[in-house]
């Protein structure tokens, strides 16, 4: 991912020295349990580790990668040169290059989460500071663009706070889910390496081995997680096209921070502009671009072939980057994002009181009219607001089948606002029930 959307925790994990920094310590774990059972001298292991604290040099195995077609002899080649030949002679001992691989994949995504999660943790908590501080501030609703009835703008931050819990949890899921590793030989058999070398290294990663590994781990796994992945990018872009809705010039209910001496046209001076949530929207594209591929990774020939790798080697850094810089975008635009109530309550009453119209409705099914009666007669006085810029409540009242199924006070009654906001509590319990 370009340095633009990139930030520099996220973008470590995925650099090739610390790529190599657990190649190496898949291999040099892998020599002590192969010493362990009497396989390899224990020397000879401990030579190994000799490169602890070594920076390996990257243009070198790049230099040896040209001529051997093959990264990861490349790499164990520079390791030879670093710990001397002979002591690393037994160095991927019964192993094959997926082992080394597939394993740090694993372990990339598992840091790559962990980062995402703290992030999340992060517009979590600036959505449900944002829904306190506005659960009785009434706006209104909108279905298909168009005004629905009274709600808060409390329940829209709760209702997004919701969603992104629910993508955390799905989260922690994938992240569990990708937690494995393998080290079990050319077709997974252990032929050639015993399976408990595969545990010792397991629990000194942090991973669980995996089940059954042909010769890689099974790519459903990493579906299952860049399809998350692509799930909460979609949440971060739901959250942003409202945003965006609200600051339309002729909604204006929140708008983007906009911090002195920013600019928001070249040509003119007037614009604020909502950058920020569109540029979530795009980079919300771009992560869920990585969701196919990762789904048509899963089929492979036999026990495996590479036509996965070269995706991964692009998805896997480019979409955690971008979801990463995403997800602190995002925090950032909820925190400073500044809400104007006033105009909230402007345009609910810019069509005075048709937003009351279901409250006549269902008074006047409850006072006997048939349905289909009560429906015609609410909605040619509705009309009559959508095209005269009429008063509803006023028309209500002045229309004779109206009046004689509701008195004035009754039709009074409909156009209370608190009708519509008695149960945010009630809502906001079930979303914040922690």
């Amino acid at each position: 991912m370009i340095p633009r959307y990139s930030r520099p925790e996220m973008v470590a994990i995925w650099d090739p020295q610390t790529r190599f920094r657990i190649w190496y310590e898949i291999e040099a774990h892998a020599c002590d349990a192969q010493a362990a059972l009497g396989v390899i001298p224990k020397a000879n292991a401990e030579a190994v580790w000799k490169a602890r604290d070594v920076t390996f040099d990257v243009a070198r195995i790049d230099e040896i990668e040209a001529v051997t077609k093959h990264d990861v002899i490349a790499f164990l080649t520079h390791l030879a040169e670093i710990i001397g030949n002979d002591e690393a002679r037994f160095v991927h001992q019964g192993m094959t290059s997926s082992d080394v691989l597939d394993t740090t994949l694993n372990i990339q995504l598992v840091r790559a989460a962990d980062i995402l999660l703290a992030d999340m943790d992060r517009v979590l908590a600036a959505l449900k500071t944002r829904a306190y501080e506005h659960k009785d501030t009434v706006r209104i609703g909108r279905s298909h663009g168009i005004h629905a009835e009274p709600t808060t703008m409390g329940l829209t931050f709760a209702r997004f706070y919701a969603e992104m819990d629910r993508g955390r949890r799905r989260l922690v899921a994938a992240r569990d889910e990708i937690r494995t590793g393998a080290i079990s030989g050319a077709v997974g058999t252990f032929a050639n390496i015993d399976p408990r070398v595969e545990e010792y290294v397991c629990e000194k990663l942090g991973l669980e081995p995996e089940p059954v590994s042909t010769q890689v781990i099974p790519r459903d796994r990493h579906a299952m997680f860049f399809a998350t992945l692509g799930v909460i990018a979609s949440s971060i872009e739901n959250i942003a096209i409202e945003i965006r809705h609200m600051q339309r010039t002729e909604v204006l209910e929140a708008e983007e921070y906009f911090s002195p001496g920013q600019k928001g046209s070249s040509a003119m001076p007037h614009k604020r502009n909502p950058v920020l949530t569109e540029n979530l929207t795009g980079l919300a594209r771009l992560v869920r671009m990585s969701v196919v591929p990762a789904l048509e990774n899963v089929a492979l020939w036999h026990e495996r072939d590479i036509s996965h790798s070269s995706v991964e080697r692009a998805i896997g850094p480019d979409t955690t980057i971008t979801l990463d810089f995403a997800l602190n975008r995002l925090a950032g635009v909820i925190e400073k994002l500044v809400i104007y109530p006033e105009n909230m309550l402007r345009n609910m009453n810019k069509f005075k009181g048709l937003v009351m119209s279901q409250r006549v409705l269902l008074a006047l099914t409850q006072a006997g009219v048939s349905r289909e009666d009560a429906y015609r007669l609410v909605q040619r006085n509705a009309m009559k607001v959508w095209e005269k810029g009429a008063d509803f409540k006023t028309e209500l009242l002045a229309d004779a089948e109206v009046t004689a199924a509701l008195s004035p006070a009754e039709i009074e009654e409909k156009f209370d606002l608190g009708y519509h906001t008695k149960h945010v509590d009630t809502i906001f319990a079930r979303v914040f029930r922690a």
